[in-house]
């Protein structure tokens, strides 16, 4: 047997699914971020769900009884404090639920995109790259109005997570098909 045979493209897919994947710590990194963003923002919305019911303004008031806010100086007629209880004072319970269910549904999209990226799936790569790219230009405009370091530092991981998932995605990701052929290949020459 010649070793055109041995190179046959029905034989590619089952020794490019024998490559282990890449070891890929910065890809961890990424999906512990992911699944732990998730996770936050799924308690977060089963607590304010369950939370709704409560009087949160007369809450607030008491929390700003709290020893602690006496110890930092915090004023209950600082405009903050002013705003944000005027804030407060407006939320129903409908509002909170509302929210409780939108952030709870928010959540499972982090959740996906760790668990897709967990088992390095394709579509969880393109996913993650999708998301971080769509709020680079948003952060660059709020930058450009208003710099903030914080956000400095978020735009930069984003713009690096971009980088790398994109630069390095052969390696890190699952591919669900036979690698491209060319043209030419598999025909057989006649001479």
């Amino acid at each position: 047997m010649s070793s055109q045979e041995d190179s046959s493209p029905e034989r590619l897919p089952a020794e490019t699914a024998k490559i282990p994947l890449k070891r890929a710590p910065t890809l961890y990194a990424i999906i512990f971020f992911k699944l732990v963003k998730g996770v936050l923002f799924l308690v977060l919305g089963i607590v304010l769900y369950f939370q709704a019911a409560r009087d949160l303004p007369q809450e607030y008031a008491d929390l700003l009884k709290h020893p602690i806010f006496q110890n930092l100086r915090i004023h209950p007629e600082n405009k903050l404090v002013q705003h944000i209880a005027d804030q407060i004072a407006d939320l129903t319970e409908t509002k909170i639920k509302v929210t409780a269910v939108g952030t709870m549904v928010w959540s499972l999209f982090p959740l996906i995109e760790g668990i897709g990226l967990l088992f390095r799936a394709g579509w969880a790569g393109w996913l993650a790259i999708g998301e971080s790219a769509f709020f680079v230009p948003i952060e660059l405009y709020e930058l450009a109005r208003k710099f903030e370091w914080y956000l400095l530092v978020v735009t930069i991981a984003n713009i690096l997570i971009v980088w790398y998932l994109y630069a390095y995605r052969e390696q890190l990701f699952r591919h669900h098909h036979a690698p491209h052929r060319r043209h030419d290949e598999g025909v057989l020459k006649t001479r």
